[in-house]
């Protein structure tokens, strides 16, 4: 259980957009801060936004003023709006939720399985 659902990567132009989103299933649940990772071929996973359940909002440097993280509690889903992509931006997406499960009384991190974005003309 704990599962995370992501959708909307895709192929698209420089200078274009994409949504990501990704729902987390499963029940009595609590989630604290969500997030979106990327890994390029031959790079580290990077952190590229996060969100905690507050509202609070952080971005890496690389994406601020082009992407913006949300979150819509009530369908335990979080957003990743992106746009004036660039292809540095290209690379495999990653959602990742901490959630507690009041089955087990405990913390643990879960992550999506990833899509991939690709920017290229």
């Amino acid at each position: 259980q704990g599962q995370l659902v992501e959708s909307g990567g895709g192929l698209v132009q420089p200078g274009g957009s994409l949504r990501l989103s990704c729902a987390a299933s499963g029940s009595r649940f609590s989630i604290s801060t969500m997030g979106w990772y990327r890994q390029a071929p031959g790079k580290q996973r990077e952190l590229v936004a996060a969100i905690t359940a507050g509202g609070n909002t952080n971005y890496a440097d690389s994406v601020k003023g082009r992407f913006t993280i949300s979150r819509d509690n009530a369908k335990n889903t979080v957003y990743l709006q992106m746009n004036s992509l660039k292809p540095e931006d290209t690379a495999v997406y990653y959602c990742k939720a901490h959630i507690f499960q009041m089955s087990g009384s405990s913390w643990n991190d879960y992550w999506g399985q990833g899509t991939q974005v690709t920017v290229s003309s």
